[in-house]
């Protein structure tokens, strides 16, 4: 059986576009309604991987992901993609093109909503804006309603998949606008090299340990260990209680890392391992998938 990959859909979405990109051979693709579908489906085993949105570069993580790869099925990371993100503004096809001034509504996903405020507040200030769960589910959206004055941000694919055009390309606030996607799944996956490798652990602090976190650092600064990120995420078990999210600039290995989970567990922390994994862009994915 060809192995099924999960992604945000319907067809036409970033991640859809993440999914495809990474070096995953002869697999079927599954469109699902959110983020937390897309999980789903592989924790109840309706597709053996995931690939989900966990950061952005202006907008910052996507705390769904996050929660569920903490609080929910153990499910590790496997992979890691960059995709280079451009929104942009479509309506339904029309004999004339709809000028910005009649539009009433602009759909989209949150995320891509507030990657274009900008945009939004100089050429459309009066807008309504309206939330859908993907930025491909609101331009099908305004594809089916061609009467109404609506645009939809989204990808550049979904003017070739929807009957829709261009109002304006390209209107995300600032040029380097990248989103970090994950592969995620309960089995291990052989997949190519990278030129780079990450660990993400989860560390929980000692509620009675003043300085836990700098003591936390340390373990990774004096053994010259680079972190990319730390973020923390509430435990859910009331205000004040955190967990800390880190991404570490380098694969498991037999030493150094070891070494450092030992120290912080030592200082009375819980350490939990979310994957170790190699980290692609769409560029050199593409590659490898040719190769």
């Amino acid at each position: 059986m060809r192995t099924k990959i999960a992604f945000l859909g319907p067809s036409g979405t970033f991640t859809e576009e993440a999914a495809r990109s990474l070096p995953l051979g002869d697999v079927q693709y599954q469109p699902c309604a959110s983020i937390m579908h897309v999980l789903d489906a592989v924790a109840r085993d309706e597709a053996d991987y995931a690939v989900v949105p966990i950061e952005n570069s202006i907008e910052g993580s996507v705390n769904s992901t996050l929660d569920y790869l903490i609080h929910g099925v153990e499910m590790p990371i496997l992979a890691e993609l960059a995709l280079p993100i451009s929104q942009h503004l479509v309506v339904a096809r029309r004999s004339e093109l709809l000028p910005l001034s009649a539009i009433t509504k602009v759909v989209s996903h949150p995320h891509a909503v507030a990657q274009c405020h900008h945009f939004l507040q100089e050429y459309m200030p009066q807008v309504e804006i309206e939330y859908a769960n993907s930025t491909a589910l609101a331009a099908q959206l305004v594809s089916q309603h061609p009467e109404q004055p609506w645009a939809a941000i989204a990808t550049r694919l979904t003017v070739e998949l929807y009957p829709l055009m261009f109002a304006r390309n390209n209107i995300e606030d600032f040029p380097n606008n990248f989103t970090r996607f994950v592969l995620v799944g309960k089995q291990p996956l052989a997949l190519p090299q990278a030129s780079s490798e990450k660990t993400t652990i989860v560390v929980t602090l000692p509620e009675d340990f003043p300085g836990a976190l700098y003591q936390v650092l340390a373990a990774f600064a004096w053994r010259k260990i680079n972190l990319s990120r730390i973020e923390s995420r509430p435990t859910k078990k009331g205000l004040g209680s955190y967990y800390f999210v880190i991404d570490i600039e380098q694969r498991m290995d037999e030493v150094l890392l070891p070494g450092a989970f030992a120290e912080i567990e030592a200082l009375g922390c819980q350490v939990r391992q979310l994957g170790t994994y190699p980290v692609y862009n769409k560029l050199t994915s593409l590659t490898a998938q040719k190769g």
